[in-house]
C-alpha cells in the first residue's frame, strides 16, 4: 500500500500559528482573568465563578443587552430589504454597472471612526446639512440631547455605512442566475413580482444567509461609530454591549468582571448566530421541499 504524503499539513502550520497567537492565546488569557480577582500585577486571588454570577445580576448589562438586540434586529429589518431593492435597481452590465458598483462601494471604504465623525458634523444644526435642514423645517432634533434622536441617528448611520455591503452581495447573487430562468419566465408571461418571488429570491437565499449573519454579528459588536457620534449618550441611550464592556475593562479597570462579561458576550453571539443560521436553513429546506411537491 502506497504511504500517504502528509507534507501538505506543513502548509497549514502558518495558519495554525497565526490563529493561536491572534485568537487562542488571548482567549485563554481572558478565561484566566475571568476566574481571578486581580488586585495588583503581583497579587491575584482565585474567585471561581463569582464574576460570572455578578455580571449576570448586573441590571445595566441587561439594559445594554436589550438595546443591542433591538438595534441589531432594526439593522437587519432595514438593511436587508433595502440592500435587495438597491441590487435589483442596479444596471446589469456595461459601463453604468461599473460606475454604480464603485459609487455604491464608496461608503465601505471609509474607516469606522471617520464615519462617526462625518455623522457627528452632519447632524449639527449650525454646520451640518441634516441638522440645519431639520431646524429649517421646524423639527426639534438633537442627537446629543434626545435619546430617540440619538438612537435613530446611530441606526441611520449604520444603514448608510453597511447597506452597500448587502447590496453588493445581492448584486453578485443576481448576476449568477442563468439567463435561461428569465427566458422561461418571459415565455410564461411572468410578472416582475413573480420573477422576484419564484426565481430571484430563492436563488438569493444563500447570499442572504451570509448577509444576515455578517450584518448581525457586526451590528452586535458595534462600538466605534456610536462612541464617536454620541459617546454612548445621552445617558445610556446608545451604550451598547461593546461600549459597556470597554467602560468596565478600561474605564473602571475591573478586569475580572470584564473578562467574565467578554466570555458571556462571546457565547451570546455564538448562540444567536447558531439559532439564526439553523432557522434560515430550515426555512430554505421547507421551501425546497414545497417546491418539489409542486
Amino acid at each position: 500500500m502506497k504511504p500517504i504524503n502528509q507534507k501538505a499539513w506543513w502548509l497549514v502550520l502558518p495558519v495554525v500559528i497565526c490563529v493561536a497567537f491572534s485568537a487562542v492565546l488571548p482567549l485563554m488569557t481572558v478565561v484566566n482573568y475571568s476566574v481571578q480577582d486581580i488586585i495588583s500585577p503581583e497579587r491575584r486571588v482565585f474567585v471561581g465563578t463569582e464574576w460570572f454570577a455578578a455580571v449576570m445580576r448586573d441590571e445595566e448589562l441587561h439594559a445594554a443587552l436589550w438595546r443591542q438586540l433591538t438595534f441589531s434586529l432594526a439593522v437587519l429589518a432595514v438593511e436587508i430589504p433595502l440592500g435587495i431593492a438597491l441590487a435589483l435597481s442596479m444596471p446589469a452590465r456595461g459601463w453604468r454597472a461599473s460606475l454604480v458598483l464603485v459609487l455604491v462601494a464608496l461608503s465601505l471604504l471609509i474607516p469606522w471612526n471617520v464615519v462617526g465623525t462625518i455623522w457627528q458634523i452632519y447632524g449639527r444644526a449650525d454646520i451640518g446639512l441634516l441638522g440645519a435642514a431639520l431646524a429649517w423645517l421646524g423639527v426639534d432634533y438633537s442627537y446629543t440631547g434626545d435619546a430617540t434622536d440619538a438612537w435613530i441617528t446611530v441606526l441611520a448611520m449604520d444603514v448608510w455605512h453597511w447597506t452597500p455591503l448587502v447590496a453588493l452581495l445581492c448584486y453578485a447573487g443576481l448576476r449568477s442566475i442563468p439567463d435561461a430562468y428569465y427566458q422561461a419566465a418571459r415565455i410564461d408571461g411572468a410578472s416582475r413580482l413573480a420573477v422576484f418571488r419564484y426565481i430571484q429570491l430563492p436563488k438569493l437565499r444563500g447570499v442572504l444567509m451570509i448577509a444576515v449573519l455578517l450584518r448581525f454579528m457586526d451590528s452586535f459588536m458595534i462600538y466605534t461609530e456610536p462612541f464617536v457620534l454620541t459617546g454612548g449618550g445621552p445617558g445610556n441611550a446608545t451604550t451598547f454591549l461593546s461600549q459597556y464592556l470597554t467602560q468596565k475593562a478600561v474605564g473602571q479597570f475591573d478586569l475580572g468582571p470584564a473578562a467574565a462579561f467578554s466570555l458571556i458576550y462571546f457565547l451570546i453571539i455564538l448562540l444567536l448566530c447558531f439559532i439564526l443560521y439553523n432557522w434560515m436553513q430550515r426555512v430554505g429546506t421547507a421551501d425546497r421541499e414545497g417546491a418539489g411537491h409542486e
